[in-house]
């Protein structure tokens, strides 16, 4: 009697993609990052999403509640990696905060610009002001104090007041995220040089003068280097 035959264990896939190397949870993401920014979110379908990761429609159930699911885990994936740096830089409190926050700028603009598809496009989505998004807004809520926390620790936050802290807190963390406008009109951009601008132009919204940028850049790449 022959052995019987070994069974692959897993969802079936409905076609077969070239071979990535991704499980397919992942592969399912890596469609859906493809499909929500080229085709727009809401115009993809999760079986517009399934057929893009060769899975089937059924399939992509196992690994995801639906659409909503796929699109708060890559919009929590865009998050984390930058809040845990910053946390990081905010408990490196022998270094100056002004090159902490240098080092935020430069790194949350890296990683925004990193992937091969622009996922921050996805924050102006009027869906993802709803509850079903709650635990990225938690996320970035908790990366924008971050940066407030090191902007009231620079010589020129400190004096300020509550109000005028916030608003450069927001300043600061708008411009950080205005990257994702300048790459989705220009995609060709280099992702480094418009970190480093885009850092240097954070400290000088927070009041730090220009003839000190040079020494802050250095000590803020050595931050990020160590």
């Amino acid at each position: 009697m022959s052995p019987p035959t070994s069974r692959r264990v897993g969802r079936p896939r409905a076609q077969e993609r070239p071979a990535s190397g991704l499980e397919p949870r992942d592969e399912v993401l890596s469609a859906a990052a493809e499909l929500f920014t080229t085709r727009g979110y809401t115009a993809t379908s999760t079986r517009a999403v399934a057929e893009q990761a060769g899975l089937r429609q059924a399939s992509l159930y196992h690994y995801f509640d639906g659409k909503e699911a796929i699109l708060a885990t890559l919009l929590e994936g865009t998050v984390r990696p930058s809040l845990e740096i910053a946390r990081g830089l905010v408990a490196r409190t022998e270094a100056p905060p002004e090159a902490r926050l240098w080092a935020l700028c430069r790194s949350d603009v890296m990683l925004l610009c990193s992937g091969p598809h622009n996922l921050g496009a996805l924050y102006l989505l009027p869906e993802v002001q709803t509850e079903h998004f709650g635990v990225f807004q938690t996320l970035r809520t908790e990366l924008q104090a971050s940066y407030g926390e090191l902007l009231s620790a620079t010589e020129a936050g400190a004096p300020l007041g509550t109000e005028e802290l916030s608003l450069r807190t927001d300043l600061v963390f708008g411009l950080t995220e205005s990257v994702i406008l300048i790459r989705r009109a220009d995609p060709g951009r280099a992702p480094q040089a418009l970190a480093e601008a885009t850092a240097d132009a954070a400290l000088r919204v927070v009041g730090v003068p220009q003839r000190s940028l040079a020494r802050l850049r250095r000590e803020g790449q050595q931050l990020l280097a160590a």
